[in-house]
């Protein structure tokens, strides 16, 4: 019997998942291992990204095949995690091959937690050493776990008005077993949208006095409408820049090196669709791609999937979090 599909980046074969996080300070991260290696690619934008091997990835460079890719919160802090998953995958003797030893290749992006919990614990060696330990094939966990622990979104007004979000995951089988899969840690400036709908899910909330009801107009203070406002336009003139959806989407398909880096860059539109505004000054938005070769596909079909599976993940991200440290989330305000 085959592996069931669980609608997560898992049910792409010869990947696993691992989360570790530190649920007291609201920190984490998450390892995407593919021990056997995946060619890597990357697409980033947004004007405060923190990565790791990024540029190993892109076309004319040496390295096609990557290890592990890993998402973490603690700012710059947190790409120290990566260095916990290369000693993981060193003892197990996995790695580019350089004559004298086997380097392994950790790509790593960081998103900005440090202003929920604690900003003196965050990612370090022995949580990514962990997070390996944990990894699985299995469906991994979504919402405040991994480097979803103390991702928030919808911050234009403060984390007084932000909303809870989280880690998630989606994927898809696009014909002729050719699968197409994401998970998104959404740390995100603006508000979360629905695609299906043009509805805010999550995002910065009213000032407004008095009982407010998520649904009703008068909830959501619209991140867009804010920044056209005077208030927005202080607001962004000293708003730290402590945002960014970081993910990985993946593949099973057969693909070089220019055409992953093309899925990562076409699965910025999923990101773009479900996250208002997207790529800004504020955000770090960074997707690395992975494809495993084990079926022929039309790289811009895959890339199409990638946008739409990478949406997915996001609002999977704001569906499984759960309120904590006094900021609410979107399942807490319904149910």
């Amino acid at each position: 019997m085959g592996k069931t599909f669980a609608n997560a980046i898992t049910d792409i074969p010869g990947l696993k998942v691992g989360h570790e996080q530190n649920n007291d300070a609201l920190t984490g991260c998450t390892v995407v291992l593919c021990e056997a290696g995946a060619v890597g690619g990357v697409d980033q934008r947004g004007g405060a990204p923190g990565t790791r091997e990024t540029d190993a990835l892109h076309p004319m460079h040496t390295v096609h095949n990557v290890h592990a890719v890993v998402l973490a919160g603690g700012s710059a802090f947190g790409l120290e995690a990566a260095s916990g998953v290369v000693h993981y995958l060193e003892e197990k003797h996995v790695g580019f091959d350089v004559g004298v030893a086997r380097v392994p290749i950790v790509p790593a992006a960081i998103l900005f937690d440090l202003g929920i919990g604690r900003a003196d614990i965050r990612p370090d060696a022995a949580m990514g050493y962990r997070a390996c330990l944990n990894a699985s094939d299995t469906a991994p966990a979504q919402g405040n776990v991994g480097a979803g622990c103390g991702a928030t979104v919808g911050k234009i007004l403060g984390m007084g008005q932000a909303m809870k979000s989280g880690i998630g995951s989606a994927s898809m089988e696009i014909g002729s077993g050719v699968i197409v899969a994401a998970l998104a840690a959404v740390n995100a400036f603006g508000d979360v949208i629905d695609p299906s709908t043009g509805k805010i899910i999550a995002g910065a909330r009213s000032l407004q006095k008095g009982p407010l009801q998520i649904g009703k107009g008068d909830f959501f203070a619209d991140t867009l409408q804010v920044m056209r406002t005077l208030v927005g336009r202080t607001v962004l003139g000293f708003s730290a820049r402590e945002h960014t959806v970081i993910g990985v989407v993946a593949t099973n398909a057969r693909l070089d090196k220019e055409a992953t880096n093309k899925v990562a860059q076409m699965a910025q539109d999923g990101l773009a669709r479900t996250i208002r505004p997207a790529h800004t000054m504020l955000d770090g938005d960074t997707i690395f791609a992975l494809a495993t070769g084990e079926r022929q596909a039309d790289v811009n079909i895959v890339g199409a999937f990638a946008a739409e599976v990478f949406s997915q993940a996001i609002l999977q991200a704001v569906h499984s979090a759960e309120s904590v440290a006094g900021v609410p989330s979107m399942s807490n305000l319904i149910s």
